[in-house]
């Protein structure tokens, strides 16, 4: 049997002709969101991906301000495999559902 934590369950409508019916589970009604984190990718309920953009580049810069203020040595290679390894990812990750398709989205990225 497996249990369920209600408190953690969401309900995300998708679609413009959604009924937006209400969900109950064990008794109480599951609470609706306009997005949602599945395996670190956010869905948001107009299936934009503004919101996926927005937090790549945000946690790319962190990092690249981590690199800069804690790296001495700025070589080229050291910061090339830096970016390879610590940034890249974050901007690559999944990258085929969330490809950034308007104008504002790739310009955060670029």
């Amino acid at each position: 049997m497996m249990l369920f934590n209600t408190d953690k369950c969401h309900v995300l409508h998708l679609g413009r002709d959604n009924s937006r019916a209400k969900y109950c589970l064990l008794g109480k009604e599951l609470s609706k969101v306009a997005d949602e984190r599945d395996l670190g990718a956010i869905v948001q309920d107009d299936l934009k991906v503004s919101k996926q953009c927005t937090k790549a580049v945000s946690t790319a810069n962190r990092i690249l301000g981590l690199i800069r203020h804690t790296i001495e040595c700025k070589s080229n290679d050291i910061i090339l495999q830096l970016y390879k390894s610590l940034v890249g990812p974050h901007l690559e990750y999944c990258v085929q559902c969330w490809n950034p398709y308007y104008g504002k989205d790739v310009e955060l990225i670029n």
